[in-house]
């Protein structure tokens, strides 16, 4: 009856949640190159499709929307002076799931060229484009990020290459922001501390995740593996609803129906793939659906589960790892300064997770002790039903949407 209770809450915690934008730490990418010759500009720009689909929501997106939309949004400026665009919009070819298009502009003179794009901000506020710029005039090179807060970029500015330039300590601080800023990995993280009985139960579980995502961002970076990010950012939603799941199970004493019906309906996620509907592997959902179940029973029927959650929790470091590499893959990292890049990022990536479970750890001892914490059943239960009504929110919306 209480696993029904909880169940229910999660469902209805779910709903609610509904409401906001299924990507909590979304990764609404686009990819330029700029080529400037004398006062002519020569644009190519790349999307994914799922991008392009925010444009033009058909499950074919008319191209002539599209390049309508991107010619009022995206084009350099000379001395404040908009570029003419010079037609036709050209669509190149390009790897399947994607979209480039070329574009031409002339400018009316060569002098203090910036680079403008407010593309998808009026759609997806945190939207980033990666811009690389070459000025074929000078043959200087540099990256730049557009964001929402900085739309506008000067071409000529070669401390704005900040990508190329960046110090250890921008990486750092990077890592942070990429923990603060991604809800999805701050919910799991406050699973983790909600899962931890006592401070060996912590330390197990957060050693078994840094070791896990530190392993899978090297890999990830140095270009070992490449794992799709669409499949990630689903499957880092999966561990989210897992660590609540996990908690139910632990709560009832009675995992093997909750085991049993989870695993289900990822099976039958995997065969409705089979006929077309998603767009996760079936091998991936069969293979997420067996682990998901053993992973249940056994932590529901363990008095003692701690030594085991370093083994679980290193597994989703894992997917989290890769999470955490998304950020990184784009950049086309200097290789000669790659190991002190990728360091400078893990460690921001620890600081930023290490101050959020410390804080919310201490922050319940001091409520706990001045007498003002509900009852820990309470706590986990509430906790457990939202997360899993995000994680399982979050999951559909990114195997589907």
């Amino acid at each position: 009856m209480r696993g029904l209770m909880i169940i229910a809450l999660a469902v209805i915690l779910g709903v609610a949640l509904g409401t906001g934008h299924v990507l909590a730490h979304t990764r609404s990418e686009s990819h330029t190159v700029w080529e400037i010759r004398a006062n002519a500009v020569d644009l190519i720009m790349t999307l994914p499709i799922m991008e392009v689909r925010r444009i033009d929501p058909e499950p074919e997106p008319r191209d002539d929307r599209v390049k309508a939309y991107l010619t009022s949004r995206v084009y350099p400026m000379a001395q404040g002076r908009r570029c003419a665009l010079t037609p036709p919009v050209e669509t190149l070819g390009a790897q399947p799931g994607f979209r480039r298009y070329d574009f031409t502009f002339l400018c009316p003179t060569a002098k203090s060229i910036q680079l403008h794009s407010a593309a998808f901000f009026d759609l997806i506020s945190s939207h980033v484009d990666f811009a690389q710029i070459q000025n074929a005039t000078t043959g200087e090179f540099t990256e730049q990020l557009i964001t929402n807060e900085r739309q506008t970029v000067d071409a000529t500015d070669e401390a704005g290459g900040r990508l190329r330039n960046a110090s250890f300590f921008d990486f750092v601080r990077m890592g942070i922001f990429h923990i603060f800023t991604g809800v999805d990995h701050m919910s799991f993280l406050l699973g983790l501390v909600l899962i931890s009985r006592n401070l060996r139960d912590l330390i197990f579980i957060v050693t078994g995740f840094t070791i896990g995502h530190s392993l899978t961002l090297a890999l990830a970076v140095t270009g070992v593996v490449r794992p799709h990010p669409e499949f990630i950012d689903a499957l880092v939603a999966l561990t989210i609803a897992l660590i609540g799941l996990e908690n139910i199970a632990v709560q009832t004493r009675k995992p093997v129906p909750l085991a049993v019906v989870v695993g289900g309906l990822l099976l039958l996620m995997a065969a409705a793939r089979v006929f077309g509907w998603g767009q996760l592997p079936p091998l991936l959902l069969a293979g997420a659906a067996l682990f998901t179940a053993g992973y249940l029973m056994i932590s529901g029927q363990l008095t003692d589960a701690g030594r085991l959650r370093i083994v679980i929790t290193l597994t989703f470091g894992l997917i989290h790892g890769f999470g955490f590499a998304a950020d990184l893959l784009t950049m086309q990292l200097p290789p000669g300064r790659l190991a002190e890049l990728l360091v400078g990022f893990n460690l921001g990536v620890e600081l930023g997770q290490l101050t959020l479970v410390a804080g919310v750890t201490l922050l319940a001892a001091g409520l706990t002790k001045l007498k003002l914490a509900a009852p820990r059943p309470i706590v986990v239960d509430i906790g457990s039903a939202l997360l899993v009504g995000l994680g399982c929110f979050w999951f559909i919306g990114r195997s589907f949407g």
